[in-house]
């Protein structure tokens, strides 16, 4: 017998309560705060980490005088233990599905204010009427990690604007049209419609390297028309950055036009260009998602609302 072999079949495993609390741990990294987010006592956490140390045969956590550390090996374990703790939840939505009821938790992301929207609210609404024990967690998704985090697993869903990358399935949910963000006293401000060769002269905000080309491109007609490239300016990272950077002069945005209640600011104005095209909202998932009982649940009541009210589309 090859030595501690028999210490390791004895062994018991640990518990998924025990890894939980690990878990909770690794992002607090301290007791109390991890204790009260359980609602247990500080002495109750600090004794099942030391069974689950005890259990898995390696130290997992080194108690400092203001809070806690992970060693090395707690940190490879807290990032095992997240697989085994999503997985058992997918297992747990597979199971209540064949049983009749849709349990568990399901993570939707949301580019900005996408899921204030009329049209993401009635989705979220249906599925609440129809999945009540379903538990949904919106998560707020900037430029950068938007489609990232339905590539990663961060999210399960999430409703974004077009343009989609390849390697995702979408339904499409609304469509708006678009409309250019200047200064209030922006000589152009005072038009009802402008067009692009008018805004030729103006910079306009561009978007971290991470995000990708391809989206921000086309949201600006990148090149315009006529062949000749956008003159870009200040890099910003989300929406307030934007609307900020036109505050200060310092460069104009392309804005779905519902920017208009959505971001009202004194000293900003919004004016229709037409040539611009409709900004198009979607519920997006990976394929391998399709048909988690949970995501399978938030399509059906992307459906039912599209069907209820929101503007014909095509493709799911």
């Amino acid at each position: 017998m090859v030595p501690g072999d028999g210490r390791r079949r004895r062994r018991r495993e640990p518990s998924i309560h025990q890894l939980r609390l690990l878990l909770t741990v690794a992002e607090e990294l301290h007791f109390g705060r991890a204790a009260a987010r359980h609602f247990i006592s500080q002495p109750a956490l600090s004794q099942q980490i030391r069974v689950l140390e005890e259990r898995l045969g390696v130290t997992l956590i080194e108690r400092l005088g203001g809070g806690v550390r992970l060693t090395s090996a707690g940190s490879a374990v807290a990032e095992q233990s997240r697989a085994v703790v999503d997985g058992l939840e997918r297992l747990m939505q597979v199971a209540d599905a064949h049983a009749g009821a849709i349990t568990g938790r399901l993570r939707v992301g949301s580019l900005g204010a996408e899921a204030a929207m009329p049209h993401a609210s009635a989705v979220l609404a249906l599925l609440r009427d129809h999945q009540p024990q379903l538990e949904v967690e919106v998560r707020n998704v900037g430029f950068i990690q938007q489609f990232d985090s339905l590539s990663n697993g961060e999210v399960d869903a999430a409703f974004l604007r077009g343009p989609l990358p390849s390697g995702f399935q979408s339904l499409q949910l609304a469509t708006e049209s678009r409309v250019v963000c200047l200064a209030a006293d922006d000589p152009l401000a005072a038009e009802k419609t402008l067009t692009l060769a008018r805004l030729a002269d103006r910079l306009v905000v561009d978007m971290p390297r991470e995000v990708p080309r391809m989206w921000w491109d086309h949201l600006t007609v990148n090149p315009r028309p006529d062949g000749t490239p956008v003159r870009f300016g200040p890099v910003v990272r989300d929406t307030e950055a934007m609307v900020l950077a036109v505050l200060q002069k310092r460069a104009i945005t392309f804005l779905p036009a519902s920017a208009r209640r959505l971001y009202p600011r004194p000293g900003l104005v919004y004016v229709d260009v037409p040539e611009l095209g409709d900004s198009v909202s979607y519920l997006a998932w990976l394929p391998a998602n399709r048909d988690l009982p949970a995501v399978r649940a938030l399509r059906t009541a992307a459906r039912s609302a599209r069907q209820q009210g929101e503007r014909p589309a095509t493709g799911d």
